[in-house]
């Protein structure tokens, strides 16, 4: 059948054109829908084109013809395999449960594309039959099929499948698959996932020169919420110092009134950095965390009063400019120098009179000229 035998079917191919033009889209799209199963021939050839914009336009519109599904299904079997592939997004947008059997077919297709799509399609769908189909796509020799099989299975929030992602976020060699694994299990909100994300924390393959993608993993254990608390104030006994810092950010973002006091510990930490976040993350409890902060500026070693004094600047308290005007007199440098940055910060005018005193004074240089600059923060 063409165009000259079918009339509708000239009016669909007239009509293709016309969504390209922004103009025209609306009213083109409408009359092929009103079309129907006549549209759909040349909708499905429309979709060879490598203009990825009108792609899209394409699929909505086949998605909203619901007697395009067997056109599809058929074409998702046979058709080219950038065509298979299309198809399948379809299915992902109209949800059509009749495809299901065909995308599980389409999942032990040869090309890899396809798999991807196909897997992505039936989660949209949220049929529980591809559950037990998608598992083997974890370990599929491509990382788009590992990576979309992660994703899908992360839709259906299922714990029998935990320990297969699992072995994707701790064993995989490609980092974007293992984030994927860990977002999957983070987006359950399951505590049965936290052990495995915990273990993934532990894991150097996360964090070692992988300073941006370690935050995906992170992101997955902060959602957790309250259940991960206690797994990470355990964690902030653990011999290494990378697993210590993560685990002090997260508690601070958490804000769970029962990691305070390991927090407070963690603030003489022999490692800066661990030591540095422990601060910044008591900081975040405000009122709660004044007092731990404010206890550590009595301690014998400087580096932990310089901590504490960052931690208490990020405080927006009227208590804590006191005690930071206190710390000017401090026999340490380091100390003196964190306390006029952190007053200059505040944006406290009580501490200018003090701030002006040092700036005048000749006898640092360095701690006059640090002086002058807070005070001009603070009358800015």
């Amino acid at each position: 059948m063409d165009w000259f035998t079918n009339p509708k079917l000239g009016e669909a191919k007239r009509l293709i054109p016309s969504l390209a033009d922004a103009a025209k889209r609306s009213h083109a799209a409408q009359d092929l829908i009103r079309l129907g199963v006549d549209a759909v021939p040349a909708l499905m050839d429309a979709l060879q084109t490598q203009d990825l914009g009108l792609v899209a336009i394409y699929q909505q519109i086949l998605a909203r013809i619901p007697s395009a599904s067997p056109e599809l299904q058929k074409a998702l079997r046979s058709a080219h395999p950038l065509i298979r592939g299309r198809a399948a997004e379809v299915f992902a947008i109209n949800r059509d449960k009749n495809a299901v059997p065909v995308l599980i077919e389409a999942l032990h297709g040869e090309f890899f594309t396809v798999r991807s799509r196909a897997a992505l399609a039936l989660a949209n769908i949220g049929d529980d039959r591809a559950i037990p189909e998608l598992l083997p796509l974890l370990k599929d020799r491509e990382d788009e099929v590992r990576i979309a099989a992660c994703v899908a299975l992360g839709k259906f929030k299922d714990p029998s499948t935990f320990d297969e992602l699992a072995n994707v976020a701790l064993d995989d060699q490609k980092i974007e698959a293992r984030q994927a694994a860990v977002k999957a299990l983070g987006d359950s909100l399951n505590p049965a996932a936290i052990p495995f994300l915990m273990e993934a924390l532990r894991d150097s393959f996360w964090w070692f020169e992988r300073e941006q993608a370690v935050n995906v993993l992170l992101n997955a254990v902060e959602g957790m919420g309250e259940p991960v608390v206690e797994p990470l104030i355990e964690a902030l006994a653990d011999r290494e110092k990378t697993v210590r810092k993560f685990a002090i950010v997260i508690l601070g973002k958490l804000r769970d009134i029962r990691a305070i006091e390991e927090l407070g510990m963690a603030l003489y930490d022999l490692h800066h950095e661990v030591s540095q976040a422990a601060a910044e993350s008591l900081a975040q409890f405000g009122e709660e965390g004044l007092g731990v902060l404010s206890e550590a500026l009595s301690h014998p070693e400087a580096g932990v009063r310089e901590r504490a004094i960052y931690g208490l600047g990020m405080i927006r308290d009227e208590r804590v400019v006191p005690l930071l005007i206190e710390m000017l007199r401090d026999p340490d440098r380091v100390v003196r120098k964190q306390a006029i940055q952190s007053l200059g910060d505040m944006r406290d005018k009580r501490a200018v009179p003090v701030l002006q005193e040092l700036a005048a004074d000749r006898a640092d240089r360095e701690l006059a000229s640090l002086a002058k600059e807070a005070v001009a923060r603070l009358q800015g």
